[in-house]
């Protein structure tokens, strides 16, 4: 599958894990809000390994982990994680190697570029012009974008309507199941850069069309437009 070029109009790239190294200020986020609350703090791997999701998956995973906690507790607990990752959304944020080249890349070849993440808006949007890359997207479908989130393909649905391309003219490049399910369900193409989240599975063994140790070898799966 290696060898394998795709006729691709458009390419939608996941946020955390796959254009951008987030992790540090979550797991900030995360530890702020577990130590106002008096639960016990998360390390890095365990946070990486909550990250996929969303933010109510990411909370609900921090305060149930290994330990307990009621269903008010966990929705008592996310306004205190969003005020505090607010605080340092992309303050410790890095852009991966070779994201920047391929993003520039795709562009100049004439490319149409969406990110689609299950990160919230409010943070998502912020993120992107803070760590200065929003300018390549020409759309953003966030996780509260629509009622549902990856791996739904409906959200990759909306971002082609979005970038007016079809579907089956579309890659989807991202590190984990979710990004994988919801190509899948889309009829698209996807790619998986092995540096990112995952959600603690590893990426290799997930269904996917090839594997990405960097951005810029994505440019070799691309056929001339």
């Amino acid at each position: 599958m290696s060898g394998v070029r795709y006729p691709a109009e458009a390419v939608l790239f996941d946020l955390d894990g796959t254009l951008l190294d987030t992790i540090a200020d979550l797991a900030e986020g995360a530890n702020r809000m577990l130590a106002e609350l008096g639960r016990p703090l998360r390390t890095l791997d365990e946070v990486h390994s909550f990250v996929g999701k969303g933010i109510p998956n990411l909370v609900r995973r921090c305060l149930t982990e290994n330990t307990q906690a009621t269903e008010a507790e966990i929705d008592a607990a996310l306004p205190v994680f969003r005020r505090h990752y607010a605080e340092v959304n992309g303050r410790a944020t890095r852009i991966y190697p070779g994201v920047l080249e391929t993003l520039a890349a795709l562009r100049e070849q004439g490319r149409r570029l969406a990110v689609v993440t299950n990160k919230a808006e409010a943070f998502t949007l912020p993120l992107l012009e803070r760590m200065g890359i929003a300018g390549h997207f020409d759309a953003v479908v966030s996780g509260d974008t629509l009622p549902v989130k990856k791996p739904d393909p409906a959200v990759l649905f909306h971002a082609c309507r979005l970038l007016g391309v079809d579907a089956g003219r579309t890659v989807m490049i991202g590190d984990s199941a979710n990004d994988a399910l919801a190509a899948r369900g889309a009829g698209m193409p996807v790619l998986l850069v092995t540096y990112g989240y995952s959600e603690g599975m590893p990426v290799d063994s997930i269904d996917c069309d090839g594997l990405l140790s960097n951005a810029r070898e994505a440019l070799d799966r691309l056929q001339a437009l």
